[in-house]
């Protein structure tokens, strides 16, 4: 059977400004309705404020084109899963999703670590035609359970890939995790894929940067950036994401019609970064891992 994610467009639109009052409302749809217009996928979640709202207001007027979706489902336990899932699917006005992104925590991410119960709710949800398939989310703090559960071939035939924080100053699968899937030829599809901002912003303006250690990872990947020749970092960043063949998509938000046409543009005919700066980079990124990502609490990073 044709797993979703062969279907996936290389760059999925990423829905966090949506829901950010920040931004006007008419705006928000405006984007929403260009990203539908540009055939992409959307990412999108509960967590996200009022996106769905916006989404579903959205899709009303495209009902022939309403866009393949990845959807955060989860949280702690396997009764959850349904009930997370209908808080999606409701306000979207879906009566199902393409991929269902598992977010593991607590009893569930056990549970899928052992391979119990969950196993066979996914498949009675993909059965029932709510979900078509499924990616596991991995942060440092989660990746041992997709670890274990990949080694001792749960995922086999019910998991379709693994979706985590990939860009050049952050890979949050554990390193052991990110070798594992490479061994054994696992589907990535890789989220945040600017890192929050251009390098340069990241690195010289005070407080753009969320958090400290992004700044500090900025001042080591600028020299890689500006040695490279690319000039956009959007473009520079589309291109670090798919140098790695496993590679299937790159999640990236946006509320400004510029930066999502600067997105698309970037994986038209994407082209891998040259080999010594791919192996600069993963050397630095396994580094970060062990000494840092590692060692962060849920959440911190």
């Amino acid at each position: 059977m044709k797993s979703a994610i062969q279907e996936i467009t290389p760059y999925i639109y990423g829905t966090t400004r949506l829901g950010h009052a920040d931004v006007p409302y008419p705006q928000r749809e405006k984007i929403a309705q260009s990203a539908i217009d540009a055939g992409v996928w959307f990412h999108t979640s509960r967590q996200y404020d009022d996106a769905l709202e916006v989404l579903g207001n959205t899709f009303k007027n495209n009902a022939g084109s309403i866009p393949k979706l990845i959807v955060k489902i989860g949280w702690d336990n396997v009764s959850q899963l349904r009930k997370v899932l209908e808080e999606n699917l409701k306000p979207l006005g879906v009566n199902s999703i393409q991929l269902g992104q598992l977010c593991l925590g607590g009893q569930l991410a056990e549970d899928f670590a052992n391979g119990g119960d969950c196993y066979k709710e996914f498949q009675a949800l993909k059965d029932e035609g709510l979900v078509q398939g499924f990616v596991v989310e991995a942060f440092p703090w989660s990746s041992w359970a997709s670890l274990k559960a990949l080694q001792a071939g749960y995922t086999h035939d019910i998991i379709d890939g693994f979706i985590f924080y990939l860009n050049p100053l952050q890979r949050f699968a554990s390193n052991a995790l990110w070798d594992e899937i490479h061994a054994r030829q696992q589907p990535i599809i890789g989220m945040r894929t600017i890192s929050g901002g251009p390098v340069h912003k990241l690195r010289d303006v005070p407080g753009f940067a969320w958090n400290k250690y992004l700044q500090a990872r900025a001042v080591q990947i600028a020299p890689i950036f500006e040695k490279s020749g690319i000039q956009s970092w959007t473009e520079f960043c589309v291109q670090f994401a798919h140098s790695f063949p496993l590679l299937q998509a790159t999640v990236g938000s946006t509320s400004r019609e510029e930066n999502l046409n600067e997105y698309i543009a970037a994986t038209k005919a994407v082209q891998p970064l040259p080999e010594d700066i791919i192996s600069e980079i993963q050397a630095i990124q396994y580094q970060w891992s062990n000494e840092f990502d590692m060692q962060a609490a849920p959440g911190t990073i």
